[in-house]
């Protein structure tokens, strides 16, 4: 039954996720054809691996600027532009497999561009949700998109070994091409009001400037980054050596990986049905822990190459990769307003899908140089290690964060009309603090500056004037006019703290005195012939 909090209890969302089901196992059936297709052409183990990295690496590489489109145009859009490529792709590789054209640089080549639709795909997808449903809802709808993907784990392996095994691998690609065609229909007819630009849009390359900033400025956003990258290179190689585990250490052929990866996916779909019910019980650290011990001893399981024991082995790391990241990606998006929030998703999957593509590469010559069992014996390790890192960096708890914009800030009115490029404009605020209250202030100033650097602010420094003891300016700056405009309108609530803090330090709560500056080249800025010598352009 669907309950109020569920996702599911949106129309919308329901026909989009039973599409997006579709489409991730005809993902899922193209990566075990393009996989066994290079088994099948006798390549190494890393050069099977690598099939593995040329799906993550166009992530790791292209989501911020994909992050910042999605910013910054109509999410759906970009969506619809999405999809159409990756079917484009996957139809012209299927017509090279029906054809045999296909070599190992081909597979490798389409596999990257399908990764590429993906990087576009993914940080609008996941903001177009978060824009499309409540924010109470917005964890469980990451877990059960987690899950869409699981369910496709544990059945489009299969599915795909069966059709490599009945009509090759030309038919997975095919089948691959055709899932795409539900999500567009369901895309475009699902419209939702885009976010209300009162602002000229960024140009790209401050755009992504800006969520890179942002999330470097903002401490938990920073440690989940470092943390999903380190967490993803260990945990990727059960995955990436799969193919090689059916066919070096049990004997199978592509039914065998189909059943491996299947199994795989069955336990990602229960991580992902227990997300929500494990989340409200633990800290999100401890969820990241006990997933990392359930990966590593998959891994060390997997390793021993006895099927009896490969299986159930299967299922538990499944389970715990997915609900790491799964956390990992919900923690990300309640860290980040709506502003930059597909820009937040783009660096968790370039952190993602990076860790990935280091891990598969990594892992692939390790299993080439040795063998496989010390390939996963040593991503085990790598695993318990990341645990250690949980100890000195703890995951933040984001989840009661106020991340809406305040919308109390009113433009000033200028002595001068200026134009929005009008600058450099400089900010200088002067607080009144009595000496007692001197350290304080400065602690609450040094948070201050973090917020006002990571909304867009430049150079900031806090000057103490030597005549007046009391007298304490705040000064930075800004290229122009509209960088200053969209730093005060991205405050939110939770900034508030800060504010309240400061405002109780103010002497008899006397409000600063903010003063404005724009340089000026007077040689090309004063009318040299106006009588009161007025300034002509700003």
């Amino acid at each position: 039954m669907i309950v109020a909090q569920s996702p599911f209890a949106h129309p919308r969302f329901r026909a989009a996720w039973i599409a997006t089901l579709c489409s991730n196992i005809g993902g899922l059936i193209q990566l075990v054809g393009a996989s066994w297709m290079m088994v099948s052409l006798g390549a190494s183990a890393q050069m099977v691996a690598l099939v593995q990295t040329s799906a993550s690496l166009p992530v790791m590489l292209l989501s911020l600027w994909a992050g910042a489109v999605a910013d910054n145009l109509d999410r759906r859009r970009v969506l619809l532009a999405a999809q159409v490529f990756m079917l484009s792709v996957s139809a012209l590789l299927a017509i090279a497999a029906w054809l045999g054209w296909v070599t190992p640089l081909l597979l490798l080549a389409c596999t990257f561009l399908i990764g590429c639709g993906t990087a576009v795909n993914a940080p609008a997808w996941h903001a177009f949700v978060g824009d499309a449903l409540p924010r109470e809802v917005l964890r469980s709808a990451v877990a059960v998109n987690s899950m869409s993907f699981n369910i496709a784990r544990s059945t489009g392996p299969a599915i795909g070994g069966l059709l490599i095994a009945m009509a090759g691998a030309a038919a997975a690609f095919t089948t691959n091409a055709a899932s795409y065609i539900g999500l567009i229909v369901v895309l475009k007819r699902w419209r939702v009001a885009p976010l209300p630009h009162k602002l000229p849009r960024e140009r790209l390359l401050f755009a992504m400037g800006a969520g890179i900033r942002y999330a470097w400025m903002s401490p938990p956003i920073r440690i989940i980054l470092a943390r999903t990258a380190l967490y993803s290179v260990a945990a990727t190689a059960i995955a990436a050596l799969m193919p090689v585990v059916a066919r070096d250490l049990i004997g199978g052929g592509p039914l065998m990986y189909g059943l491996l990866f299947g199994m795989f996916g069955v336990g990602g779909v229960c991580g992902a049905v227990s997300a929500h019910r494990i989340g409200q019980q633990f800290s999100t650290e401890r969820i990241i822990q006990w997933s990392a011990v359930t990966v590593a001893s998959g891994a060390a399981a997997t390793a021993v190459g006895t099927l009896t024991l490969v299986l159930p082995a299967l299922v538990l790391a499944g389970g715990g990769w997915v609900l790491a990241l799964s956390t990992f990606n919900a923690s990300v998006q309640l860290a980040a307003p709506r502003w930059v929030a597909a820009r937040a998703v783009a660096l968790f999957q370039m952190a993602t899908f990076g860790g990935v593509a280091a891990g598969s590469s990594l892992f692939g010559a390790i299993a080439s140089a040795h063998n496989i069992t010390v390939a996963l014996l040593c991503a085990a390790g790598a695993l318990l290690l990341s645990i250690v890192a949980g100890l000195l960096f703890p995951i933040p708890e984001v989840g009661q964060l106020n991340l809406d914009p305040q919308n109390t800030w009113i433009e000033p009115e200028m002595a001068h009309p200026l134009a929005t490029r009008s600058g450099p404009i400089v900010i200088a605020v002067e607080h009144q603090i009595a000496d007692a209250d001197v350290p304080a202030f400065l602690n609450v100033m040094s948070e201050r500056r973090r917020i006002r650097i990571r909304d867009g602010a430049r150079n900031w420094t806090l000057w103490h004037d030597l005549a007046e003891s009391t007298l304490w300016v705040e000064r930075f700056d800004f290229a122009t006019w509209l960088d200053y405009v969209r730093h005060n309108r991205r405050r939110t609530w939770a900034d508030g703290d800060n504010t309240d803090a400061l405002r109780r330090l103010w002497i008899d709560g006397r409000i600063p005195t903010i003063r404005r500056f724009v340089e000026l080249r007077t040689e090309q800025q004063v009318r040299r012939h106006a009588p009161d010598s007025t300034i002509a352009t700003l």
